[in-house]
């Protein structure tokens, strides 16, 4: 909305655009303090800096990569990260082959210079990349850096053991094959709708 020059909107505008009701947004916003005004709307400009704080996108989060792999690769060369706040400064790998090649305009380090690359950066998110039973061990070394979230991308749902160092970590897991099963039950489902409204 901000791209397209739109000012203002109401909350009944953007129930039609995200498909909750209008009562639902204003709810939900409200927990974090009123952004908008009875008659008026929201200004778009100021919601999406409310959001973003919200978010915490304007704390330009310092990210790695650990995993240099077709996932890692893939996501190094996402351009759209630092739009968002999320920031990559580092790639690290343990397969010699990789080590000291170039994606996005970074050097792909060895996985042993992990604690001296943190000390020296402040590195908020490491996305990891590695096959499933690399993805613990690669976890706690992130944590005992002093990463304060993993984005895990292995085909696991990663747990850390419960000591001081893990206690103040966030992880999100993402299901790719998860998501990619949804996909087909639903293209499934329509399918079936679509030859059940055939006439026969």
């Amino acid at each position: 909305m901000l791209n397209s020059g739109i000012n203002r909107i109401s909350s009944k505008e953007l129930s039609e655009r995200m498909g909750i009701t209008a009562s639902q947004i204003r709810q939900d916003l409200n927990c974090f303090g009123g952004f908008g005004q009875q008659g008026y709307g929201y200004n778009v400009e100021s919601l999406y800096k409310e959001i973003g704080r919200i978010l915490g996108l304007d704390n330009n989060f310092q990210t790695i990569i650990i995993g240099a792999g077709n996932m890692g690769r893939a996501l190094a060369n996402y351009k759209n990260f630092e739009k968002r706040g999320f920031k990559l400064i580092g790639i690290f790998d343990k397969d010699p082959k990789v080590v000291g090649q170039k994606i996005n305009d970074l050097d792909v380090r060895h996985i042993d210079d992990l604690q001296k690359f943190t000390q020296e950066n402040k590195v908020d998110i490491a996305m990891l990349c590695v096959p499933h039973d690399e993805t613990p061990i690669v976890a706690e070394k992130a944590a005992a850096c002093g990463i304060k979230g993993l984005w895990n991308f292995s085909p696991m749902e990663l747990k850390l053991s419960h000591s001081n160092v893990n206690k103040n970590i966030v992880i999100e897991n993402v299901h790719l094959s998860d998501s990619l099963m949804v996909l087909g039950y639903k293209i499934n489902e329509m399918m079936k709708a679509n030859k059940n409204e055939l006439p026969r």
